[in-house]
């Protein structure tokens, strides 16, 4: 009897700051921040700041492509 695998496809966004454009990138994470790659941007903390502006989360969006 053949075993069939499945693999389960991880959909990882990319959040964009509104204000400078800069990107978060789910599959990436920001390491140098302590963001390990695969954290969701739901769980990168309440008081995080935009590296590059300093805005909170609430300034960034999904990018959808």
């Amino acid at each position: 009897m053949d075993e069939c695998v499945v693999s389960e496809v991880v959909e990882y966004k990319s959040w964009v700051c509104l204000i400078c454009g800069w990107i978060y990138n789910e599959e990436e994470g920001l390491p140098e921040d302590g963001i390990a790659a695969g954290t969701r941007f739901a769980d990168i903390p309440e008081d995080w700041r935009c590296p590059l502006c300093d805005v909170s989360k609430a300034e960034f969006a999904v990018v959808e492509f």
